[in-house]
């Protein structure tokens, strides 16, 4: 072989490793994202995918004989046929209206505070992400322990100031029950927006308020010119991913009222494990399932629209 022949299977060959190697960079990321690609496959998508099939079925493991392909006869039957479809719907707004605005004003009076400068401010901050860090199950324990008619802490003080003159059964009267388990999950929910909007105060510019006090703006118009407008991302994020979860909350008034008395605590996602779960109507629940996500995806797609996220300020 000559040398100009040698040098020659040298450059090929060089060229042959480069290209190998080309493609190996490329595709490496992409088998790096396999498994979790699989694993978000298995765990999310195929159990969506499932529940939107079986809206479309008969599926009633208490009589598995009589499942059969439905088609959107059980749709039909959500706003044409079921009672309590539209009150619990109703229960659901109202339970999502209250707890995410007050959430977010009692969030917001807190961040504001905690942003003080003051002794023992960390142990402070720490104490206030206290309720959010307790598990559904055990908050609704020590709540069902304080209103409970015999021995609640409530009753007992209101019986002390004269605001009552007997012992309330707060989480069975039809009139209280409802305002019981809404106060319950403002103590749990407020910590949320309370450290996310103590985030977002944190990243606000010092210049910025400087700025303004030499214009000789005072604390309230610093709050709707400087603060409000450097909030606006936190706000709508958080209210968004609060919306959702308090829509599809479950275990506080599961654990506190299993949605009595009456069905005056039966929120929309109450309904559907009411259906699904103690009723064995998979069918039936699925399709109240989907009726909640079309719901909840409408909401996020105008609200975002509204509150024109994609775009950014000027």
């Amino acid at each position: 072989m000559s040398v100009s022949q040698e040098v020659n299977l040298k450059t090929v060959t060089k060229s042959k490793k480069r290209t190998q190697k080309f493609k190996l960079d490329k595709w490496l990321p992409y088998l790096f994202l396999l498994p979790a690609t699989l694993m978000i496959s298995i765990f999310l998508f195929y159990p969506i995918a499932t529940v939107f099939y079986y809206s479309l079925q008969n599926y009633d493991i208490s009589a598995p004989f009589y499942n059969s392909f439905a088609g959107f006869d059980n749709f039909k039957k959500i706003f044409t046929a079921d009672p309590l479809f539209i009150p619990s719907l109703w229960n659901s707004l109202k339970w999502v209206g209250s707890q995410v605005i007050l959430q977010l004003i009692f969030g917001l009076g807190i961040a504001l505070l905690l942003n003080q400068k003051f002794r023992f401010r960390g142990a402070v901050r720490a104490a206030a992400f206290i309720p959010w860090a307790i598990s559904g199950v055990l908050a609704s324990v020590m709540w069902s322990l304080m209103y409970n008619e015999h021995m609640g802490v409530f009753n007992d003080i209101l019986m002390r100031i004269g605001l009552i003159n007997e012992n309330r059964a707060w989480l069975s009267d039809k009139s209280t029950a409802f305002i019981s388990v809404i106060i319950a999950e403002l103590w749990r929910g407020i910590p949320f927006f309370a450290i996310t909007l103590l985030a977002a105060l944190q990243s606000i510019p010092d210049e910025l308020y400087e700025a303004v006090k030499v214009d000789g703006a005072g604390r309230w118009k610093s709050f709707l010119h400087v603060t409000l407008p450097q909030l606006k991302t936190a706000i709508i994020l958080t209210t968004l991913l609060r919306v959702i979860w308090e829509f599809n909350n479950v275990d506080l008034i599961f654990n506190l009222t299993g949605g009595g008395p009456a069905h005056s605590t039966t929120t929309l996602t109450m309904y559907i494990a009411e259906q699904a779960v103690h009723g064995s109507n998979f069918g039936y629940g699925s399709a109240l399932t989907v009726v909640s996500f079309v719901i909840l995806l409408v909401f996020a797609a105008i609200y975002l629209r509204i509150t024109r996220f994609e775009r950014e300020d000027s």
